[in-house]
């Protein structure tokens, strides 16, 4: 590792690619269900770690500081039609990840980034791949469709990243891996989702009884 801390001059990079966001949220897991995909449909050199990040915050610092470049993989507000892609390298990752914060995850992650550059000990190569949510209060919903579309040709611009920045092939796997448990992998997440009649997605049904009582 150089003087900063950085991770320059090896032969091999060390990548982390990095899913974050809250799955409880609609789209603001789709950074989350795209590693979760990578990882079960690719096979990558012992140099590559795919990670969910979920919401951990601060508790990542320790594995971007072990990397020498960084993919983060999130959905991110731009303020432009859903399902929109964008790319960001260098230092536009952190200004992107805190334009139009969602929710806390963003914030903290944020702080990982700070702290790691602050300690001087930051992946020298930091590469954003976002994209625009659609919904975000569907508590306990998966992606929406327009965000699910992305998944796929999300991956293959992660893959053509490692390819062209990295030289890193994948190879596809013979049988899925997981990432994730099984009981949040995204099939089995939004496979058993009760239903709005069972699990009333507004609010309490006995408090909505009361008020509506009170107010006719």
């Amino acid at each position: 590792m150089d003087e900063t801390g950085c991770g320059g001059g090896r032969e091999a990079a060390r990548i982390l690619v990095l899913g974050i966001g809250n799955i409880l949220w609609a789209d603001e897991g789709f950074g989350v269900r795209t590693i979760e995909r990578l990882a079960a449909d690719w096979r990558f050199p012992d140099t590559v770690t795919l990670m969910d990040g979920g919401t951990q915050g601060l508790y990542l610092l320790p594995h971007l500081e072990s990397a020498d470049a960084l993919i983060v993989v999130d959905a991110i507000d731009y303020g432009l039609p859903p399902g929109t892609r964008r790319v960001f390298h260098g230092d536009d990752v952190p200004a992107f990840l805190g334009a139009k914060k969602m929710s806390l995850h963003q914030t903290g992650f944020q702080e990982v980034l700070a702290s790691a550059m602050f300690l001087g000990r930051c992946p020298e190569k930091l590469i954003l791949v976002g994209v625009q949510p659609e919904c975000l209060e569907d508590y306990g919903g998966g992606l929406t469709d327009t965000v699910a579309a992305q998944v796929a040709p999300t991956i293959d611009v992660i893959l053509n990243l490692l390819r062209a920045e990295f030289g890193v092939e994948a190879a596809p796997r013979n049988a899925a891996a997981d990432i994730a448990a099984p009981a949040i992998a995204r099939d089995a997440y939004e496979g058993g989702r009760p239903s709005a009649e069972d699990a009333c997605r507004i609010g309490d049904p006995r408090i909505l009884a009361a008020l509506s009582a009170t107010a006719s």
